[in-house]
């Protein structure tokens, strides 16, 4: 009966220390982690995906130097977004330097979705800088020089990095994940959907590198869920978004 008295205890308290929506994020996160690892350690997925988007009789991929790929997804697009991310940040460093915002919550908003956007985008970038996998157009399979390695093999001497994971091009879009805030704590519903319509654009945004033959799929999912832990991170260092009775006001108010 102790034993089960005790066990009973430790389930209330994480129960009342991790509220139902953290505990879920945390399944969420720990799923899609291991659709990560799955992707990683059997390369047959990625290839099947490169395989489709590659032209073996041309040998090239086809979508690669298209206007929609390359000029509108990764022009356009990507520099709208970048634009977008970096007059936000400015905002938000004029506001903390001089303050002009007279909403606290609208302020700390901005400032999560700013700081949102730095940390996916610097993380990324970090960890991209420090890998040696090579992207499928420079895969000898695909025309490339180089023998494709997944993360789990052991780097052969003087192989040369590639630099290619996680994949950078999806973080200018799934920093917009992070605008599920304006939206909280009173319209959790919305949020989540806002939620999930951010990641689907910086989904869209790598699986059109996919296409192009810049990105396996493990990449894209790999920086998907960087960002996830990002943003799990900064809603867990941030519980007035949530909690705090100064930030009840709805969005709508003046």
């Amino acid at each position: 009966m102790t034993t089960i008295k005790c066990s009973l205890n430790s389930v209330i308290m994480y129960r009342r220390q991790f509220p139902a929506w953290q505990r879920n994020a945390f399944l969420a996160l720990a799923l899609l982690g291991v659709l990560v690892l799955i992707t990683l350690r059997f390369e047959a997925i990625d290839i099947a995906v490169a395989d489709y988007y590659f032209d073996v009789q041309h040998h090239l991929f086809p979508w690669k130097n298209t206007w929609f790929a390359k000029t509108l997804m990764h022009g356009y697009i990507k520099d709208t977004l970048q634009l977008a991310g970096v007059l936000l940040c400015v905002a938000v460093l004029t506001d903390v330097v001089k303050p002009w915002l007279n909403a606290p919550l609208l302020r700390l908003r901005l400032r999560f979705i700013a700081l949102a956007a730095v940390l996916i985008s610097g993380i990324t970038t970090l960890l991209k800088q420090r890998s040696v996998l090579h992207c499928p157009w420079d895969i000898d399979r695909y025309g490339g020089a180089f023998h494709h390695l997944t993360l789990f093999d052991a780097i052969p001497a003087h192989y040369a990095a590639g630099h290619c994971f996680p994949a950078g091009h999806a973080t200018t879009g799934l920093w917009l994940a992070a605008c599920c805030v304006f939206w909280l704590p009173h319209q959790p519903k919305i949020a989540w959907r806002v939620f999930l319509a951010g990641l689907s654009v910086g989904i869209a945004l790598g699986w059109v590198q996919q296409m192009r033959g810049a990105h396996f799929l493990s990449h894209t999912l790999m920086t998907v869920w960087i960002a996830c832990c990002i943003l799990l991170c900064l809603f867990m260092l941030t519980p007035s978004l949530f909690t705090s009775s100064l930030f009840t006001q709805p969005l709508n108010e003046k």
